[in-house]
């Protein structure tokens, strides 16, 4: 266990010695600040990797999807919008791309970790940054990006006990460090009426910040217009399991040791995403499988063109494409999520 780790293991085994047991969303959120805030987890030396650090072409993808939409709706003025940028990465391929179809959008990112905003900064030196959204322009559509976003936010977990539904909590364990357990609240009011009689141990998510800052994202596009695109591992419709999962050096980990030393994600509830859009009047497109989008969007045919320029990477271009689009791959894991307001066009790719 790292310094670093061991710290913020002190700090909750404290907390809950104090206070009692914490919920697993409570954990997961002060384990992933600190995680995120020490260094920058991306890539072959880190714990894991995104797309857009897979091959250039999915950013460019993205600028494509979003320039067609500018294009066909011609705002006068507009914001990129992107949250938890990564290195920067999926912006500058995207805008690099937006600015050969001839636009410029000024560039806004909702990053909380310095390690990570110093990285954005030399791929996106003009970017403008954000704690929150709360200080994102209000004056002009917005054309919003997150990319594994969502799955970091921390979730509520609430499990079928003798007792009823019960939120689940995390407690100090003599042998592991920290321990998940049923707590001692019933939530049977938090859980939807077709999954009510549950196989014992039977466990539902949900994700109250996902929820608010959709919402908070909905309104905003329903009052100044624009469109989000939503990239994510998650599901489609309301389902049980227990999707909590830590990555550390690209394998997985268990979630309840050395807290602040690897990633916890959970799944993205895409059903839940797309309710807090329609229920601020945007419409949704999707979701839709990763590769299926990108497929439609002309990967297949970007990739032709950069193997013709690049022999001597035609290989590495033709892994990196499966990558992102084959079903055992990325391409049926992860879902697109499009919105956007009323009075805009349908977006491209979701074989509207």
């Amino acid at each position: 266990m790292s310094p670093d780790s061991a710290q913020v293991a002190v700090r909750l085994a404290q907390q809950i010695e104090a206070s009692g047991p914490v919920s697993v969303a409570e954990y997961m959120r002060v384990a992933n600040t600190a995680y995120y805030g020490r260094a920058d987890p991306l890539g072959a030396a880190g714990d894991f990797i995104t797309a857009p650090e897979i091959s250039q072409m999915f950013g460019e993808m993205v600028g494509i999807w979003l320039s067609d939409l500018w294009l066909r709706h011609r705002p006068a003025a507009c914001y990129y919008v992107e949250l938890g940028p990564g290195r920067g990465t999926l912006a500058a391929d995207a805008l690099r791309t937006m600015k050969r179809l001839g636009w410029e959008p000024s560039v806004h990112f909702v990053e909380n970790s310095p390690a990570l905003r110093a990285k954005q900064v030399q791929a996106v030196p003009d970017a403008t940054f954000h704690d929150n959204l709360e200080t994102l322009p209000t004056d002009a559509p917005l054309f919003v990006v997150a990319n594994e976003f969502f799955d970091a936010l921390p979730i509520r977990q609430i499990v079928s006990t003798l007792g009823g539904w019960r939120e689940r909590v995390v407690v100090q364990d003599g042998v592991s460090g920290f321990a998940a357990m049923p707590g001692a609240c019933v939530t049977e009011d938090l859980i939807p009426e077709q999954f009510r009689t549950a196989a014992m141990g039977s466990i539902y998510e949900l994700c109250p910040e996902a929820s608010s800052i959709m919402h908070q994202l909905s309104a905003r596009l329903a009052q100044q217009g624009g469109v989000m695109l939503v990239i994510d591992y998650g599901y489609t419709q309301p389902a049980l399991g227990d999707t909590l999962q830590a990555v550390q050096s690209h394998t997985y980990a268990d979630p309840f040791t050395n807290p602040g030393q690897h990633d916890l994600t959970a799944h993205v509830d895409f059903f839940e995403l797309s309710n807090c859009a329609k229920n601020c009047g945007l419409l949704v497109a999707g979701p839709s499988d990763q590769g299926a989008w990108l497929s439609a969007l002309g990967i297949d045919q970007r990739a032709q063109i950069l193997a013709a320029a690049n022999p001597s990477r035609a290989a590495d271009i033709a892994s990196a494409r499966n990558r992102l689009v084959a079903p055992d791959a990325m391409g049926a894991l992860f879902k697109i999520l499009a919105t956007y307001a009323p009075d805009w066009p349908q977006p491209e790719g979701f074989g509207l």
